[in-house]
Formats: structure tokens, sequence, C-alpha cells
């Protein structure tokens, strides 16, 4: 893995990121990755905000969260700062980023911290990247940091490794319409260093932080997985731009995965298709086949709000969401994989008794004789668990 000090030399001047004498109609996205909390995210940006202005670029922060490190906030000073917004919410009044003052404001840069953040009620958007997706429709360009646990298809490989639930996520669309992906990569030792001395938590904060989430076994997994993520993101975007010239692209696989009306488990398998997807470079699909049987009209509530979330998870990690009406599910998937030219079939594994699954055939068994041609993957319940 590189060093903090090679990342350094590695990492790409502002002006890479800004070509300003051909600034597009939509503003250009640059998302710091970091492995973890106190690897220098935000000082990074803000020391690029001060190069930006230095060169004569309108710069401004429309939001930044110093956490109390001294060296951070004194990168602040000098930078001119959106004022935040206050909102009353259940009797205490709280900040947020005022969207509508950067918007009106019209910097060629905004500098805006904490991207997996969730809004107070009463904000326009749920969630800050998306503020960010209406900075960037207005045509500012946006520099932001992430922590990589903060992906949504790394949500069940954090409870692994970590123990830790990862509430705020971002799309891993989002990520890969960065056109900068930049990791900010510092060693273990030295990140757990700077915990001990007090730059990353409050003291009461880190002997237990010591001992858990930074625990070098599992800084180790994170940096890797940061490394990793913006490995895979480059790769993808290379393939973009050579479809946007017309060259041929070298993404061969296409990959499928069945949605069920059933919710057990459903989010997971997107998750490691995802991950599949993006180890195999391919493009993908999740498709949901309607049957008489399970109709909107007869399926349960709770199994249609659940349905409807997992398509919207699909979409936010990446994939093409496709809704079929069939009588039988496992012609409609093939017919589907064949027409698209899919090459990998993801399916999760029945959990219908052993002796059922033998007299009536499930999905997966179906799919296993007649996939004829096609690469077929059962993902099981226990693998599910620490999807990778």
């Amino acid at each position: 893995m590189q060093s903090q000090e090679s990342a350094q030399e590695q990492r790409p001047e502002p002006e890479t990121f800004l070509d300003l004498e051909q600034t597009p109609a939509k503003g250009r996205l640059k998302i710091y990755l970091g492995a973890a909390a106190g690897v220098g995210k935000s000082y990074q940006m803000l020391k690029e905000a001060h190069e930006l202005k230095a060169r004569g670029i309108d710069v401004v922060l429309g939001f930044i969260e110093p956490h109390g490190r001294a060296e951070t906030a004194a990168l602040i000073e000098g930078l001119e700062a959106v004022p935040r917004r206050q909102i009353a919410y259940r009797g205490v009044t709280l900040e947020e980023m005022d969207l509508d003052a950067i918007l009106a404001r019209a910097p060629t840069v905004a500098i805006v911290d904490e991207l997996a953040h969730t809004n107070v009620p009463g904000t326009r958007h749920e969630k800050r990247y998306q503020d960010i997706e209406s900075l960037l429709a207005a045509g500012i360009n946006v520099i932001t940091a992430v922590n990589v646990q903060h992906i949504e298809s790394l949500n069940p490989v954090m409870r692994r490794i970590t123990g830790v639930v990862v509430r705020e996520t971002v799309p891993d669309s989002f990520i890969m319409r960065a056109n900068q992906l930049v990791t900010i990569d510092l060693d273990v030792e030295t990140l757990r260093q700077r915990l001990r001395e007090g730059k990353i938590y409050p003291a009461e904060q880190i002997d237990q932080a010591l001992k858990n989430f930074f625990k070098p076994s599992n800084l180790v997994a994170l940096r890797e997985l940061a490394l990793r993520e913006v490995a895979r993101t480059l790769e993808r975007q290379r393939e973009v731009r050579q479809a946007d010239t017309g060259k041929p692209s070298r993404i061969t696989e296409r990959l499928m995965v069945g949605l069920s009306s059933n919710p057990i488990d459903s989010d997971l398998l997107l998750r490691k298709a995802c991950r599949i997807a993006g180890q195999l470079n391919a493009s993908w699909y999740a498709v949901h086949v309607e049957t008489p049987r399970e109709s909107v009209s007869r399926i349960s509530t709770r199994d249609f709000v659940a349905l409807l979330d997992n398509i919207n998870l699909a979409s936010d990690l990446g994939a093409e969401t496709v809704w079929l009406k069939s009588d039988d599910v496992v012609k409609a998937l093939l017919d589907f994989a064949r027409e698209r030219g899919v090459t990998k079939l993801v399916v999760g594994e029945s959990r219908q008794p052993l002796w059922r699954r033998l007299i009536k055939r499930s999905v997966p068994m179906r799919l296993l004789a007649q996939a004829e041609g096609l690469d077929m993957e059962i993902v099981s319940h226990d693998s599910l668990e620490g999807t990778a």
C-alpha cells in the first residue's frame, strides 16, 4: 500500500480537477476518500482551497467540520465561508449547510465536507450528497470527502469487519460519477498515534476507539478497501470515457441479479451483486419478475414496500432496474438474460426446506438446470452476512 508521502506525490494538482478554460455545463465533482476519521481529508480539502484561491479561483467553504482539530481549524482562516443555516428541531437549534445561499453566491468551487451526512428535517433534501447534486446541476464545482465505510455496497462488509452498523451511506452511483476520486492514505500506526495524541477524538473516547474501530486489523482492512474502491472507480470511468469517444469498451461482462418480493436478504444480495460487478468490471441488471401469484395486488404491503426499497437500492448501487411480468419466473429471467447478453447470473439461495425444494424445484435449482451457457453464482445466506 502507498504511504501518505507517496499518496501526496501522486495526488493530482488542483488545476487537473478544474479545467476552467473549458468549464462544463454541470459542475465537476472531486471526492477525497479515507479509510477512517483522522486521515486528513478535511485538511487536504482546505489546503486545496487555499491553492485555488491563490490562483485567483472563486472558492468558498460551503460546509467544513474541523471536529476540534487545531490543524484543520487553522486552515479555515483566510477562506470565505458561507454562513450555516439555523434550523429549529425538537426544541434545539441545529446548523446545516445553506444550500440556497451557496446557489445564490454561485462560486466556481464549493468545499463541502461530511458527504454522508443526513440533513435535519426541514431542509430541501434528506442527504448532503443530494445537496451536492443540486450544486453540480447549477454548474458549481464541488470538492467533498467521505470515509470508505459510508459507501452503500460496503455496508455488510463494514459490519463484518468492525462490528459497527453504519447508518449514513452514500450510493455507489454517486461515488462513480466523481470526476476525481483520491485516496488519503495514512499508515495504521501513524493514524493510531494521532488518535492517542487527541487529534481525532476527545480524550474520553480514545481508549475505546483504540480497542474497537481503530484496532490495527480493522484499519488494515479499511485501507485496503479504500484503495480498491479508487481502483474500481477509475477503471469504470476509463470505460465510460472510451464509450464516449467511440472506442471499443473493455466491458465484456454483464451480470444479472433476481429481485424477489420476499424482503429477507434481498438488500444484502444486491450489495453482493454490486461488489461482484465491480470486481468483474461488469454492467449489471436487477430484475424483478411479477407473477400472477405475486402481483402487486396480492403481496402484503410489507413485502411491496420492501420490494420498492430494494429497487431504489439497486438503482443507487448502479444497476439498471427492470420489472417484468410473466407466469414463469425462470423463463422470463433467462429470456431477458439472453436478450441483453448477460454472462453471469447471481441469485440468493432458497430459504425453502430441502424437501420442498426437491419436490417443487426452487427458482435457483431451475435456473441452474436451464441456464445453459451462462455462468451462475448461488449466494448462500452465510456468505451474504460477510458480503465483500
